[in-house]
């Protein structure tokens, strides 16, 4: 019952409750979702720009702890499977073996492979993303002003400490393609930034049921 306390008597202190989780962890889930639902929905392909979209919508600052890429690709990764399960295994099918031709004609100039073509997780609008480490970029200019490939320049997404030195778009069989072409030197460290394989690989994912075939 309550009443009136004592002269010198103090309230009983208020005990935390267990009731609802923490604001964080919840929000940091409610984020995960949302970024890749943008990813599947909207053709964004930046993890990062993903993640920071999806907090300011959800009224979130960028100095809360915000999910991991490998969270978002697993929240991705169950919507696809939910929303587009057989057109996403025959999207990323198409975009692998377009990618295999691409890496084929390119083999001189070493390329690698990556994105979400390369783990499963391409959607309707994805590019097949793939790295380049010629001698020279203007090796690889040369080389599609010979084969009369039509092509433009755009800029990295990532202006980290390892960007590329251009980056060139341009559209194979009505599949958009992202080359970031790198110096030659780069290559063992293109190897600890990001998931990426030769032809060799891909080839051998396009060899192994679809179930199977993610990295």
């Amino acid at each position: 019952m309550g009443g009136i306390l004592p002269e010198g008597a103090q309230p009983p202190a208020t005990m935390p409750t267990r009731a609802s989780p923490p604001r964080t962890g919840t929000l940091r889930r409610e984020i995960a979702a949302l970024a890749a639902r943008m990813m599947a929905e909207d053709g964004i392909g930046d993890y990062g720009f993903a993640k920071r979209k999806a907090a300011r919508q959800l009224g979130a600052s960028e100095t809360e702890t915000l999910p991991t890429n490998a969270e978002i690709e697993a929240e991705l990764r169950a919507w696809q499977a939910l929303y587009q399960d057989e057109e996403q295994d025959d999207r990323v099918r198409e975009m692998r073996q377009a990618a295999v031709e691409i890496m084929r004609q390119l083999e001189d100039f070493r390329p690698y492979l990556t994105g979400g073509v390369l783990d499963g997780t391409a959607g309707r609008y994805a590019e097949i993303e793939i790295d380049l480490y010629p001698e020279s970029t203007k090796e690889v200019e040369i080389f599609f002003l010979n084969e009369d490939v039509a092509y433009e320049h755009r800029k990295p997404r990532h202006p980290g400490p390892n960007p590329p030195e251009t980056v060139l778009a341009f559209d194979w069989d009505e599949l958009p393609v992202r080359l970031s072409i790198y110096p030659s030197g780069a290559e063992r460290v293109g190897r600890r930034t990001h998931e990426r394989a030769r032809l060799q690989q891909v080839e051998a994912l396009l060899a192994t049921p679809a179930q199977e075939t993610t990295p």
